[in-house]
């Protein structure tokens, strides 16, 4: 029983994976004979930060059992200091793919640092703080943006914190040649785009893995464990806010790497763009494609994202109708009629006598 348990797991995994390949194959050939829109090839980076962000929110919400409502704040620190990196380093690092893997990794980094500064005091209490806290940080994070000014030249860095409003780039005293990175509440503006769907692509199979791996590791049974009893989980020696460190700071720097990725698909980003609503937007993917399935965040994240674009010839209705197909779509999916007859198709668990 226990073999066909690790079977059964390991064959969903490789349809995921294979299902996330065929999609890319499918959206590149597409994209090579000129069947995309413009807007719609435009979105194909997007689309994957997002699919990775639903499945990196979903490790926390859907495997951990905690509410976060801050995870555009990881995204947010991930793209701007995977900007600030990528600009910093064209003169050292020429090779594009390159630097974008170094801006990627560091927006992770940047990312888990983050998290682990929130989730240390937080992860300890329970109840709904980690959703306060995560909401507070990710609005501190766009106001701390919106006051930051970075700059790079020959002498390397510079930085200050424009917080009574009266400084400007000029006041960083680089010298002649230097760049500016990030203006403020104008944002990063001027960033050299280097984003490509092929990144995407492979953060998307990066994130699966590491979010599939720890899932079915031994750590990622005691998470679950976490979420089901949390009492009973510590009970038995399971350390609590280890565990819970573990998936969160994990999630966070998943985060990042996506939103090192997304900012590097845009000359020009602001703060204001990683707010609440992006929080919710990205929470709407992980409820809609069902807590703990990854494999429905990812086709949440795309239908959802690609659906506004596709609604444009209902002009000012198009968000409208967004919210109707997004209303019908959760009614559906918890139809318990439906849910009986999507449960014929489940693999077929064997009895006892089978199972010897």
């Amino acid at each position: 029983m226990k073999k066909l348990r690790i079977k059964q797991h390991t064959r969903t995994d490789f349809l995921t994976y294979l299902g996330v390949i065929i999609l890319f194959v499918v959206m590149n050939i597409l994209k090579s004979n000129g069947t995309l829109s413009r807007s719609l090839t435009g979105q194909l980076v997007p689309i994957c930060c997002y699919m990775s962000m639903a499945v990196s929110l979903n490790l926390t919400v859907g495997i951990l059992g905690e509410l976060s409502l801050g995870h555009a704040g990881f995204m947010s620190v991930g793209a701007f200091s995977g900007i600030v990196a990528a600009m910093s380093l064209q003169n050292i690092i020429p090779a594009v793919p390159l630097r974008l893997a170094v801006a990627m990794i560091i927006g992770a980094a940047a990312a888990a640092i983050a998290g682990a500064i929130v989730g240390t005091p937080v992860l300890r209490l329970r109840g709904d703080y980690l959703a306060i806290v995560t909401l507070a940080f990710g609005e501190i994070i766009k106001d701390l943006v919106n006051c930051l000014l970075v700059g790079y030249d020959s002498k390397g860095l510079h930085m200050a914190f424009n917080l009574t409003g009266s400084k400007t780039i000029d006041d960083l005293g680089m010298k002649e040649g230097g760049i500016a990175i990030i203006k403020g509440a104008q944002g990063a503006t001027g960033t050299t785009t280097i984003a490509t769907f092929t990144a995407g692509f492979i953060l998307v199979m990066v994130t699966l893995f590491v979010v599939l791996n720890l899932k079915h590791s031994r750590a990622g049974r005691a998470i679950m464990a976490l979420r089901d009893n949390a009492i009973a989980a510590e009970s038995v020696g399971i350390n609590i806010t280890k565990y819970k460190m573990m998936a969160f700071v994990t999630s966070a720097a998943l985060a990042g790497a996506a939103g090192a990725l997304y900012g590097l698909n845009f000359s020009s980003l602001q703060a204001t763009k990683f707010n609440f609503n992006t929080s919710i937007l990205i929470l709407v993917f992980v409820v809609l494609g069902g807590l703990g399935n990854l494999w429905g965040s990812l086709i949440a994240a795309a239908a959802l994202t690609v659906l506004p674009e596709l609604l444009r010839a209902f002009s000012d209705y198009r968000m409208l109708v967004y919210a109707i197909v997004l209303i019908l779509v959760m009614l559906t999916t918890n139809n318990p009629t439906l849910k009986t007859f999507f449960s014929r198709f489940k693999l077929h668990k064997p009895t006892g006598k089978e199972a010897v």
